[in-house]
């Protein structure tokens, strides 16, 4: 008897456990570092484009200020004083080398780590943590997220994908250390109430303390049995349940600091219905959320995969019906090249209407928001028909909290580590490395 009730209590508390786990915000009061000449805050996302570019229509005409967009980057005309055309970088940890085949699985692996994918379809993936997570483990904590994963495609954690690489490689910008992938969310619904909680314009701030006070008295009942439960226990279970405690402990000092924010910033706009079925649409929407999160503070930095490595979307939108990876098998065709040409153009509009937002919220400092932004816009292949991982289009919007300067094509000087660039990005967020991933040194982004 005194078995069966034994069972069914611990029973009742992992399933408890499973439900205290799940909504929890993390954060402390905000403070003032990483913050712009202003005061205001401080933020940095990294958007991401599969399969390389058509190069030459990439491309800028001239260095320094006086150049002019190739015709892929046309749609960044209006934003031209905002933007940065950086050329030369390279990834070389993306190169096939002894481990053969799968350069796809390593232009996303490598894009925002640096480092070189250990290769495995199985269980034991290997890889480095990325810039996005190293900010986040140390500045997270001013904002109610320490950062923010989107993506248009769902994620994948386990199989093979490319070549004998796991899928985790090939579907995941953000890794929280070698072995751990940060899973993104594709649904705009599910982003918009985890920032901003459920219901219409006026009733989220309530919902949200509704919920916080169901965590509370869940938590109080929890550790209320819990303790009644210790005191039948052997030494071992006792154990096991102090380790359960301190899980539960740390959910309620999280909801704690989470109260130190009060209730989450209502945006006052609907809530979107989910996934729609434009792509354009979706891929909008998504720059949407990420818009809010930045305009609200409700997270600092940011990852957007607009597609993986390796996609064979089509394009309906644009008249584009073969798929985007069989297309970026050029061999040099004319009529293959242009298509590719329309597909990026396709993606930098998307990249252009995200920056126009960005531009029209303001800050408390007066500036926009993406004056206090560091966004970069890149692909971890150039010509996808070469595998080629050097020359990699990227684009660096903002400034940087008043310390980049815009409005120019600038030769980083070629075979440059890209992840020079994330070390000054890094030091600008108020995280100083000395090294990251593959890198020799800053980069000068002045």
């Amino acid at each position: 008897m005194r078995h069966s009730a034994l069972m069914g209590r611990r029973q009742f508390l992992r399933g408890v456990g499973a439900m205290v786990a799940l909504p929890s915000l993390e954060g402390i009061v905000p403070g003032r570092a990483m913050a712009g000449a202003g005061g205001a805050p401080l933020r940095m996302a990294f958007v991401y484009a599969p399969n390389g570019v058509n190069v030459a229509r990439w491309r800028p005409e001239g260095v320094g200020e006086a150049f002019s967009f190739g015709p892929t980057l046309e749609p960044l005309a209006d934003l031209r004083g905002e933007v940065q055309v950086l050329s030369g970088f390279e990834h070389k940890n993306g190169w096939a080398g002894a481990d053969g085949a799968g350069d796809h699985a390593r232009a996303s692996a490598t894009i925002l780590t640096g480092a070189r994918p250990f290769k495995t379809a199985g269980a034991d993936i290997r890889l480095g943590v990325s810039v996005d997570q190293l900010a986040a483990r140390e500045v997270g904590h001013l904002t109610r997220f320490p950062s923010l994963e989107l993506s248009c495609d769902t994620a994948r954690k386990s199989g093979a994908c490319d070549s004998g690489y796991a899928c985790a490689y090939q579907f995941n910008l953000s890794w929280r250390n070698e072995s751990t992938p940060v899973a993104a969310e594709t649904n705009p619904r599910l982003v918009f109430e985890r920032l901003f909680g459920a219901g219409g314009p006026g009733e989220r701030q309530e919902n949200f303390r509704l919920r916080q006070a169901r965590q509370k008295s869940v938590l109080d009942f929890v550790m209320e049995d819990a303790r009644s439960l210790q005191r039948q226990l052997g030494k071992t279970d006792r154990g096991k349940l102090e380790e359960y405690l301190v899980g539960v402990r740390e959910i309620e000092e999280r909801i704690q600091r989470a109260e130190k924010f009060g209730p989450p910033a209502d945006p006052g706009v609907e809530t979107p219905t989910g996934v729609p079925g434009s792509y354009r649409d979706h891929l909008r929407l998504m720059f949407d959320m990420l818009e809010l999160a930045f305009r609200t503070d409700s997270t600092r930095i940011a990852t957007f995969m607009m597609a993986h490595d390796g996609s064979n979307r089509s394009f309906p939108e644009i008249g584009v019906a073969e798929g985007h990876h069989h297309l970026s098998h050029h061999q040099d065709n004319p009529e293959k090249l242009a298509k590719i040409g329309e597909i990026d153009r396709f993606y930098v509009e998307q990249f252009a209407y995200f920056l126009e937002r960005l531009r029209e919220a303001r800050d408390g400092d007066g500036r926009s928001v993406l004056d206090n932004s560091m966004i970069v816009y890149c692909s971890g292949l150039s010509d996808g028909n070469r595998h080629a991982h050097d020359n990699l289009p990227v684009i660096l919007a903002g400034r940087g909290g008043g310390a980049l300067r815009p409005g120019r094509h600038v030769e980083v000087g070629q075979k440059t580590p890209m992840t020079n660039l994330y070390v000054s990005m890094l030091a600008r967020m108020g995280v100083p490395v000395e090294r990251f991933g593959d890198s020799t040194g800053a980069l000068a982004l002045v």
